[in-house]
């Protein structure tokens, strides 16, 4: 397993490499657009020429990426244009945010997923229907409308949760929780649609096998055969839907903190690509791909421990 994980680690490190170097090459086409959005409407020509010498722009590709690469090493991720904040302290500043959505919202929508999944499975009935009528809602509204209901419903007329803004955790707990409360109910939606689903669909597989018809031929109760045998069989391909939602809902953040002006990763890597912020985009694209492998790492690292069959020696 360990050899399988620095394996992992170190195909994760050459996707890192060749994503961005790919990213800084089709960045390049846009260079004097990144000037003359710095310079303003009074821009001309030599003005903006003059800007790319000062930032290194004009210099070969492959020398400016270097020597961002080197600087990535040393633990300088180079600093915004538009903003001269330091890139790595910019990232993690708005990551504080969007994590506080993300990993509620996940830890909700996967005990809501598992739940309402087993229950489905095992049940039948009303509950199987009322679990696929969340499914069902879930895929067919998109976040942005959920969003904006919430927004109408929770804020406008009840007025229970602010429609905009974010308090941090260390100034006002309470403001916090319910700043992020709208956020982490739309993320929480598409998430239980998601996963509820799979774990449905795992689970009624698993409790059609032979092995589940043996145990119940031995006299073993149902409530042991769903929670101690079918559920830790099927947690293996739930986990890959799992760890699809964790990259995915930060993907959705980009929406979620728009709607509702949050200042977090998803507006901040949004209105850095608008702007052509290079170092911030390398940035972000760098916390992409470690998020990518880290999360494919972890995930099969508790595949491994769930179902030693699984398990890469």
């Amino acid at each position: 397993m360990i050899a399988y994980s620095l394996r992992r680690i170190g195909s994760g490190v050459l996707l890192g490499l060749l994503v961005t170097l790919i990213t800084y090459w089709l960045l390049s086409f846009s260079f004097d657009g990144i000037a003359a959005n710095l310079l303003g409407p009074a821009a001309n020509p030599e003005s903006i020429e003059d800007l790319q010498t000062e930032l290194g722009l004009n210099r070969p590709l492959l020398m400016q990426y270097f020597d961002w690469l080197g600087g990535v090493l040393r633990g300088d991720f180079g600093t915004s244009y538009f903003t001269s904040e330091p890139v790595g302290p910019a990232v993690a500043q708005r990551l504080s945010v969007t994590f506080s959505i993300v990993l509620i919202a996940l830890v909700i929508s996967t005990i809501l997923s598992v739940v309402l999944g087993v229950l489905a499975a095992s049940r039948a009935g009303a509950v199987d229907r009322a679990a696929q009528s969340v499914s069902l809602i879930g895929h067919l509204l998109p976040n942005l409308l959920i969003a904006i209901a919430l927004v109408v419903v929770f804020s406008i007329q009840l007025g229970w949760f602010p429609a905009t803004g974010f308090t941090p955790f260390t100034e006002d707990p309470a403001a916090w929780l319910a700043s992020i409360t709208l956020p982490v109910i739309v993320l929480v939606i598409n998430g239980v649609a998601n996963m509820s689903a799979q774990v449905r669909g795992t689970m009624i597989g698993e409790l059609q096998k032979d092995y589940v018809r043996v145990l119940r031929s031995r006299g073993v109760s149902t409530r042991a055969i769903v929670y101690k045998h079918a559920l830790r069989n099927a947690a293996s391909p739930a986990l890959v839907v799992l760890s699809l939602e964790v990259i995915g809902m930060f993907g959705g953040a980009i929406i979620i903190e728009n709607v509702f002006a949050l200042p977090g990763f998803g507006t901040f890597a949004f209105n850095s690509s608008l702007q052509g912020d290079l170092p911030v985009i390398l940035g972000i694209v760098v916390f992409g791909v470690f998020l990518v492998v880290s999360v494919n790492l972890v995930t099969d690292l508790v595949n491994g421990w769930l179902n030693p069959k699984a398990r890469v020696h």
